[in-house]
């Protein structure tokens, strides 16, 4: 990664997958992490339970929830706590959808 005082250069990483349709680059600092993930309609379905803090930068997706599903899009938040009480799969609506997590490591 090209380091330059203040400024993440998310140009300069590259992109990691964990499962199919759905990459990320990832930067680490102490006990933070901020991530650009990419989903697209070929992510797998996976419940989880870590929680999500971020913004919606371009795309559509619906976030399944135990009581319901809720929709997001361009210029949304995303608030999920951690935990099985708030357990979630994600669903893409558009051709794929792009989100800035902030994040505890």
């Amino acid at each position: 990664m090209k380091t330059v005082p203040y400024k993440i250069d998310f140009d300069s990483i590259a992109w990691e997958s964990s499962i199919p349709g759905m990459r990320q680059k990832v930067v680490k600092h102490g006990s933070k992490q901020i991530r650009l993930v990419e989903y697209s309609k070929d992510m797998v379905p996976h419940w989880c339970k870590k929680g999500h803090f971020g913004y919606v930068l371009e795309g559509l997706f619906e976030i399944e929830f135990d009581g319901g599903a809720h929709r997001f899009k361009t210029g949304d938040g995303v608030l999920i706590p951690d935990g099985s009480d708030h357990m979630h799969q994600g669903r893409i609506m558009s051709d794929s959808v792009r989100v800035i997590f902030v994040e505890d490591v």
